[in-house]
Order: C-alpha cells, then structure tokens, then sequence
C-alpha cells in the first residue's frame, strides 16, 4: 500500500461505481470494493420534512451504505456515497430504460439542475463524518434528432447515471454551463473526503 496510506487495511468502497473507484486509486487511496446492499426507496421513505432535502437525502443514503457495509466488515473503514438530482423541485433517479433516459433529458434540456454528493465514512456500524457537497449544471436546449444521437453514443451510460447522463464523458455535450467541483459532478466529494481521512488518521497529513 501508499506510503501515505497509514491503516492496516485498504479502505472499503460501499459501491459498484466504477468511477469513484478510479477518483480514489488516482488519489493514492488503497481501496476495497464491496457494494451496499440496501433498499435505497425504502431508505428514502423515512424521510420527511428537511430530512428529505434532495443534500439531505444523498446524505442519509451515503450513510447508510457506509453502515450497511462496515456491519459487514468489522474493523474497517468504509466509505459510502450517493448523488441526487433536483431541477426546480423535481427529483430525479437513475433512468430504468433508454426511454426513460429520454425523457429526462427532455425534462432537463435548456433548464439548471443541483447535483448533491453525499459522502459517509463508518467503522463498525458506527458513521464517523458525513458530509455534502452540491454543484450546479445548466443543460444547453437539446433538439429531439440530438438526443437520439446521443442515446446512441452513450449507450449504457445512460442507465448508470443520474439524470442519463455521465459527464467525464459524451454527456459533457449535453451543457453549457456548470458551477461546482468536477469530483463533486462525478458523484464523489474527493477533497473533503481526503481532509476526513487525513483527521481520522488514515491518511499521511
């Protein structure tokens, strides 16, 4: 493992993004993969008032993996994370079907939306910080023979993101303005995540 890196173990990715993964091997983080395995509606469902914010909301689902797989991993440090999209009140989740994905970007075309990052470290059932971190994306007016076009070249993209769409990639075609930190736009507040690590010790300051 890094020099850098001071825990016995590498650290516990509580999910099957291929993305986060790569952000944290780039950073010189040793990591495990090991997916949650929670019900994320039924999570939501106990949600109400400010807790169901869409930052509030990202949060608790960020958290809940991380306990869900720390129970799993005794002694480890796990890191558990989620990513929600608002535009104008609306929420919106990963598409079922390239229709579905067609029809959120119709929804979001030519409109701002909020991405919210949450990000959870737990050891033993136990979360130890939790944050979140937001950025704002504002989708350029999409014509219905572009969005085929880029149905076609995303492909399976679509499903596996938010809104249909994965920025680092063809979905960068899809704006014309953003605010925000790009990890952050990729579903993993990196720098703040760092900062924890580095204040629970596992990280070399």
């Amino acid at each position: 493992m890094s020099g850098l890196w001071l825990e016995d173990a590498p650290l516990v990715l509580a999910s099957n993004s291929s993305i986060r993964a790569k952000i944290l091997a780039d950073a010189g983080v040793p990591l495990d993969v090991l997916p949650a395995a929670i019900d994320e509606r039924a999570t939501e469902a106990t949600l109400s008032g400010d807790e169901a914010a869409p930052s509030r909301v990202a949060v608790a689902l960020a958290a809940a993996k991380a306990i869900d797989v720390s129970q799993r991993s005794p002694g480890r440090l796990v890191l558990g994370c989620d990513q929600t999209l608002s535009a104008e009140g609306e929420r919106f989740t990963k598409p079922a079907s390239r229709e579905d994905g067609r029809a959120q970007l119709v929804r979001l075309a030519g409109r701002p939306h909020v991405l919210a990052s949450g990000a959870a470290l737990a050891r033993d059932g136990a979360i130890l910080w939790s944050s979140v971190a937001e950025a704002r994306l504002t989708m350029r007016p999409l014509g219905s023979q572009f969005i085929d076009a880029y149905l076609d070249a995303a492909v399976e993209g679509v499903l596996g993101s938010v809104g249909g769409y994965q920025f680092e990639g063809v979905g960068a075609q899809l704006f014309e303005a953003v605010e925000g930190d790009f990890f952050t736009i990729l579903g993993l507040p990196l720098l703040p995540v760092l900062a924890s690590l580095r204040d629970l010790g596992a990280l070399a300051r």
